[in-house]
Parts: C-alpha cells; structure tokens; sequence
C-alpha cells in the first residue's frame, strides 16, 4: 500500500508538537475495537487516522481488541475485524486483547484499594443509579463507602474467588460524589460476570469496566497518542485518573474527534446487530449495510476508502457527510480500472430481419475508453439480441432518441438498425421488435453517411449469459424517528431490487469480487458470495453520475 501524508488536522499538529518538543521519541497508536459486532465505515475512519498518522510519522500502531464484556463479544467478531484492518491496507505493529492484561488489571485495582481509593458496594444495579445524582444534583455516598481497607480486600478476593452472584457486588473507584462531571462519581470498575470468555475461558468471574481497562490497556502497551471520538471526551479526566492513581509507568494522552455520520445510514454496532437478528438483511456483509465487509461484498475499494476518509478529514465539529461523496471516491478509483461491458437488466427481443440466419460475427469492443492501455475484446453479434426494455418506447415523447417505431440508433460497436415492427402479446404488452440493420453502418468503418441521435447497448442472444442484478437504494429512509418508533420504522421497502437479464458470453469467466461498468447502468461487482460461472450475481455499486461534487 502507498503511504500517503495527512491533510493537516489538529491531532497531527499535536503529534507534530510533541515530536519537535521531544516530549514523545515515538509515536504509537492504537485501533481498538470491541469484539461486540463487524466494523463500519465509521470505524474505518478512526483506523486510517491512527494507522496513517503512525506511519506517517515512522511510529507503530497495535490492533487490540477491548474484550471486557463476555456476554456480548465473539472470535467470529475478532476475526471479521482482523480481515477489514487488513483488507483496508494496513499491517498492526502488535496484536493485543484486553484480556491479555486481566491479571495486572486485578492488581492495579487491588492497588487502588489499597491506596484507599476503591470499595466494594454491595447496593444494586438500580440503587447506584438513582443514587448517582444528575447534571444539577450532586450524588449520594453509597452507606459501603466508608468500608476499612481490610475488609475491601478481602470481599474484592471473594469477588474474584466466585462466592457472589451476577450484580451482587462491585468495585467501584472511589473519587467525588459531588462532582460536577457524573463519571467521576464512584465509577464502576469491576463486576461480577460469571460469563466463559473466548479468549480466557472461566478463569475469570469478574471484569473490568471498559472506562477503567481501557486507559490501562493504553498504559500498559506504551500508547501516546489514545484518540477516540467525543463521546469520550467526559471521560477523559476518569483516563487520567486511572493512569495517575494506578501507577502506571507510562501515561498515555486521549485526543477526541468528531465521529463519521453518513446520511440514510445507522453507525451503531446495536443497531446493525438488530437489522440482522431481525433478519432485515442478510447478515453483516449485506451490501446495503454500512459495515466493512458490506461494503467489501458490494464492491467498494480499499483505495476508495481510504481516500474517502482523508478527504472528510478530521475534527472536532460534529457533520453529517453525504452519502454522494463516498461514491465519489468509488467512481474515481474504478474508472481507469473497470472493464466498460454491456449488461442488459431488463430484456427485450430483437430480431434483426434482414440479417443472415445462422450467422455470427465477432466484433472489436474497446475495454475501457479512458484507459487505451486495457485493450479491446471480441463480442459476438447475431440476428437475434437483446435491449434494455426502457430502451424502446411505442409512443415517444419530444427529444426521445432511442428505438421507437421508424427510428433509427446506433447499436454500440455494431450497426445502425431501424425498429419497423412490434409484436405485442395479448394484453398489449411489448414482447418483440422486428429491425432492420444497415451493414454499411460497422462500427469502426468509416461510415459518414448519415447521423443517429441515439446509441443503445445490447447483448447477443445466442450467446448471452443469463445473470442476477441487484440493485440498491439506502436501506434507511432519512424520515427522523418519531415518538414511539424506532430506526427500524424507517427501512425502505425498496433498498433491493432484483432484476433477471443478460451478460456479454466473457462475464463467464468473471470471478468474485471482479468489477465492471455496465453502459449506462453503473459499476457492479461480481457478488463473492452467491455468484457462480453458470449463474453470475451482480451488486450494483454505483451508478455512473451524480450531482456532488467534491
């Protein structure tokens, strides 16, 4: 992968501070998701900053799974993330997990007790709650607060041996009930989870709290630049905290940034999770879903990607981004790229009358007319093809140049023909056209005799592939929930459209995951999944204009 440099952001103008200070000798960062469900695009943001900003600079970046919650995280979750990280082009430095780190975290928490600045409290999970005051209230002092130090330890090593049940105590860190920032009132740091742990089985029954490991973890792996986004901006003095009081030798700093909103799109790993366990689609690699692997399955590219995420770039002011520009950046990485073949989605028969029975010829097609360099190929043509179906109209409005009856248009890489005939079945639809062609008219030959408005695409009928188009539209209509409903109120009924019709006879050759431009339909991607050699599956991409602009 071609390193590319940052725009200027200010976190690389901090990194570029504490480099020239010499307050850091070297930059690490971290990409470190929770095993709790698959990476979207907005996660992909935060891994092109850290991984970027990192090599940029000649520093490291670690992969490490924040794995404190048993109950929710999966190796399904691990692995799917492993392959994105990797997918999107980059290589971690070091491949860590949270759990990795349980037994030192026990004993920083043992520390803190120690120092008198941990209890366990045995009130209930809804009793810390409502005792916990609001944003104009301070909290209230928990009636275990006050436990000696002794007696702490000893119930913290209880907690670890087993003797209690799910939520029937916790640790909690003990700092300022009063305070006006409510994550710094007593904060849950551990709790009993008699839960197996995919990473270290049963040994554990008790857990970290994210907010507590999370500046450990940091801590631990020699992180100096910790940036996440700014819903973590609050906790950023309990961070602090921990670092401070837990003793640890090195102190990592958090930076925040404004997280990637995209119009008609969820970014929250609950909410995906939800559309697949309500089957509304299928299953995290879906291509309307905004996951990695979703968009990797639809056709999208590592560079597009990570060219998308430069151009957002990076701050601190809260936007929701276009949709229009990550196909932008699809569009602009595929066109120089994409073999330019004709697909027809919508059939409709064409018998050229006056064009020889039983004859085939093969004409030269141009692979891609930007790119000179791809070449050309070879596409059969007969008395028999077929047309898109909206290529054809039996009553045309003004300035419609495609095929009616006694119009004339250019076959594109073969011949004129002219539409004199239409067959209709019985309830007056359009099932047939009977043309004729002009054999003068070739393609590549020269021929100045007269002038056609309109150039349509085809596909040989005796040789075409019959194939699947889906087509998609957002998944999620951009109505804002209502009282009393949800996202899920909000799904478009027509976010996939599946259409039966016909490929140039090469596609047949054409593997998972090869890109196209169809004339006039879009960039599709041979679906990995489903897609066979006798029965290929297209996922549309993109279409092949839009109104934004960059």
């Amino acid at each position: 992968m071609e390193t590319k440099s940052l725009s200027s952001n200010f976190i690389k103008n901090i990194v570029v501070e504490d480099l020239a200070s010499g307050k850091v000798k070297e930059i690490v960062t971290r990409f470190p998701p929770e095993p709790n469900g698959y990476l979207h695009i907005g996660h992909a943001k935060s891994i092109c900053l850290n991984f970027e900003l990192a090599d940029e600079f000649k520093g490291r970046t670690n992969l490490r799974f924040d794995d404190t919650n048993p109950v929710k995280e999966d190796v399904e979750y691990v692995e799917s993330i492993k392959q994105d990280v990797a997918w999107l082009g980059f290589e971690w430095d070091g491949l860590f997990f949270a759990s990795d780190y349980f037994g030192e975290m026990y004993d920083r928490a043992v520390l803190l007790i120690r120092k008198g600045l941990a209890y366990v409290d045995d009130q209930t999970p809804d009793q810390i709650r409502e005792t916990r005051g609001t944003l104009t209230s301070p909290g209230q002092d928990s009636p275990h607060r006050n436990r000696s130090v002794d007696e702490n330890l000893d119930l913290f090593a209880r907690m670890k041996a087993g003797e209690f049940s799910d939520g029937e105590k916790v640790l909690r860190a003990k700092i300022d009930m009063a305070s006006p920032n409510v994550n710094l009132r007593d904060p849950i740091i551990y709790r009993v989870l008699h839960a197996h742990h995919h990473n270290t089985g049963d040994a554990w029954c008790i857990y970290p709290m994210y907010t507590y490991a999370h500046p450990l973890e940091d801590a631990i792996e020699g992180v100096t630049h910790s940036i996440c986004t700014l819903e973590f901006e609050d906790q950023r003095p309990f961070y602090d905290w921990v670092v401070r009081e837990c003793e640890m030798p090195a102190t990592p700093r958090q930076y925040e940034f404004a997280r990637l909103n995209l119009t008609n799109t969820v970014m929250s790993k609950r909410k995906l999770k939800l559309l697949v366990d309500e089957n509304v689609v299928d299953g995290w690699d879906d291509p309307r879903m905004p996951t990695i692997s979703g968009l990797r399955r639809k056709g999208y590219t590592p560079d597009s990607i990570r060219a998308f995420c430069r151009e957002i770039g990076v701050t601190r002011s809260f936007g929701i981004v276009d949709e229009r520009m990550l196909e932008h950046f699809i569009r602009e990485d595929l066109k120089l790229k994409a073999l330019r073949t004709m697909a027809v989605v919508q059939p409709l028969k064409v018998v050229i009358t006056n064009y020889p029975e039983g004859q085939t010829e093969w004409l030269d097609a141009e692979n891609n007319s930007e790119n000179p360099d791809m070449g050309h190929r070879q596409i059969p043509f007969s008395r028999e093809i077929y047309i898109e179906q909206d290529d054809f109209m039996d009553n045309p409005p003004p300035k419609y140049f495609r095929l009616f009856p006694g119009n004339e248009v250019r076959l594109k890489h073969a011949y004129f023909i002219k539409c004199e005939e239409v067959v209709k079945d019985a309830d007056g639809n359009v099932i047939e056209l009977r043309c004729t062609y002009d054999p003068e008219t070739k393609s590549g030959s020269g021929f100045t005799g007269r002038k056609v408005k309109g150039t349509i695409h085809w596909v040989d009928a005796s040789n075409a592939v019959p194939a699947k188009f889906r087509l998609y539209e957002p998944l999620i209509t951009e109505e804002a929930e209502e009282e009393g409903q949800s996202f899920l109120d909000h799904i478009n009924p027509n976010s996939l459209q599946v259409l039966d019709g016909f490929v140039e006879p090469a596609m047949k050759e054409a593997n998972g995951g090869d890109k196209f431009q169809f004339f006039r339909h879009g960039y599709f991607n041979v679906d990995p999944k489903d897609s066979t050699s006798d029965a290929p599956v297209f996922n549309r991409i993109v279409s092949l204009k839009s109104s934004f602009e960059v």
